[in-house]
């Protein structure tokens, strides 16, 4: 979700604007608290939720600019201004302590987004980095390697010159603002350590690199999604990864027990436009980059809502076969909806059961974006990515329509989480017409049927389950016997996800 528009949780911190800005361009009071206020009503458990990620909280610029879709402050916290601190416009690192210690207790990882590729954009009092740390241009053309790196994403986004061999000195903005705040002699003396043990040279992204692995020594994170990706040099996430896995054997080996589950750490990456379908390869037109083999467990499925658009069996044996062949060992996190994705799959939200269906009963992993459990509007009058990024939109869960598709995407988030052959098991088509299909990992066994008649349904699962056993319909609790290779289930639903009863 986007921190500053799930809920807002201490109103102490909301902001108020010294210049209006465009529709949805502001903050709006979401709080690193008010996430952990749901983690605590237990709203995270109830979709099935196994991990959060959150946009970053980073201490971002302070005024805010005119983005060319209208006057705009960092409320997303892409604009980073000094990757040491956060901001407190979403809530302090004591906040988000206890946010990890509260998801960490419920078995729930926490994702931090990570930025390495840039700084917040220039405005009259945060002209921050000198120009060895940052160019200011080209504008990213994207016809090759170089020319999707070596550049600005955006006019006045700076980019970090990640490819420089240069060593250079912190910028004289960041260490006076430390010395205002008191902790100049700490942030200095930890660089210093963190140089002469590793060795680095004092190059701008080992510098960034030092501070993203710090979040990890001292709040324990899960992993990182990182941003930006494919505009960055590989090398640079490969040193990433390993100073993470570095810094995240130092916090278990300093908190013993505290972790839900001894695991290794997660990259998740954002190269914007990779394809699944295309397996481990991004290609670049004159380069081809495996950004598996650079760090990444995972990396977002760009593809997914286009082949979402086609029938559930080509879209689930699609990605039966991707998983167990190109990206066997590998992840791939499908999405119907994003903060940055202008054309969705859905856009008008007029088929949030389908969406559910297609998203959390597909081979891999399912990121739910905030409110694609209760359709939130992704139109709203705003121009650009604004659309996308609303406020969640609680006061409609009330309504009986939101409520019902809510407790769709709850049953079928919580059965996708008991039942880990819902995303990696073997899948099988059973029958077309009525759609039923298996999933099935090891001694994980389930039956699921997607537009069965309403009420008396009678559904095949001898090649699953044996006659005479006993199957729980999870969609309705309701419970049967194997008959002659059936199960009969009478609901008024035209779904079922057939479970062992244990």
């Amino acid at each position: 979700m986007l921190t500053d528009r799930f809920y807002n949780g201490d109103k102490g911190n909301d902001f108020v604007h010294p210049v209006a800005t465009a529709a949805y361009r502001g903050y709006m009071g979401g709080d690193i608290k008010g996430i952990t206020q749901k983690l605590r009503e237990g709203y995270f458990d109830s979709l099935g939720v196994d991990a959060i990620w959150m946009t970053p909280l980073f201490e971002n610029i302070a005024e805010g600019v005119d983005e060319g879709s209208g006057f705009s402050y960092g409320f997303h916290g892409y604009w980073v201004r000094d990757w040491t601190a956060f901001d407190r416009r979403v809530g302090t690192k004591e906040d988000f302590r206890m946010l990890v210690e509260e998801a960490h207790k419920r078995g729930i990882k926490i994702l931090f987004d990570v930025i390495v590729n840039h700084t917040g954009p220039v405005t009259p009092t945060d002209t921050q980095w000198p120009d060895d740390w940052v160019r200011t241009g080209p504008q990213c053309t994207y016809k090759d390697y170089k020319t999707t790196i070596e550049c600005t994403l955006v006019k006045n986004l700076p980019d970090i010159r990640t490819e420089s061999t240069r060593e250079v000195e912190l910028p004289l903005f960041l260490t006076e603002k430390w010395k205002k705040e008191g902790r100049y002699d700490r942030e200095i003396s930890s660089l210093d350590g963190f140089f002469k043990e590793t060795g680095y040279p004092r190059r701008p992204f080992y510098y960034i690199i030092k501070w993203l692995t710090d979040l990890i020594r001292e709040f324990g994170i899960d992993g990182y999604r990182v941003d930006t990706v494919k505009h960055t040099e590989e090398e640079v996430w490969a040193i990433l990864r390993k100073e993470a896995d570095r810094a995240h054997n130092e916090w278990k080996q300093k908190n013993p027990g505290m972790k839900p589950e001894e695991q290794a750490f997660y990259m998740l990456g954002e190269v914007y436009n990779y394809n699944a379908n295309a397996g481990r390869i991004f290609d670049f037109g004159d380069r081809k980059v495996d950004y598996f083999s650079h760090g990444f467990d995972a990396l977002i499925n760009f593809g997914f809502k286009y082949d979402a658009a086609g029938d559930y069996e080509t879209l689930f044996s699609r990605y039966d076969a991707i998983l167990q062949n190109g990206l066997q060992g590998l992840g791939t996190v499908h999405y119907i909806s994003s903060h940055d994705d202008g054309d969705p799959f859905d856009r008008e939200r007029k088929k949030p059961y389908v969406s559910a269906n297609k998203l959390l009963l597909s081979p891999g992993t399912a990121q739910i974006y905030y409110g694609d459990e209760s359709a939130r509007s992704l139109t709203v009058q705003a121009n650009g990515d604004a659309r996308l990024r609303s406020f969640m939109n609680w006061e409609q869960f009330r309504h009986q329509d939101t409520a019902a598709i809510l407790q769709h995407w709850k049953k079928l988030g919580k059965f996708r989480k008991n039942h880990p052959s819902v995303a990696f098991g073997a899948h099988q088509k059973i029958q077309d017409a009525p759609y039923v299909f298996s999933r099935v990992k090891a001694d994980d066994r389930v039956v699921i049927g997607l537009d069965l008649p309403k009420g008396e349904k009678s559904v095949i699962v001898s090649d699953v389950f044996k006659s005479g056993e006993m199957l729980r319909d999870a969609y309705t609790g309701t419970i049967a016997k194997v008959e002659q290779g059936k199960v009969r289930i009478n609901s008024p639903y035209d779904i079922v996800l057939l479970e062992a009863v244990k």
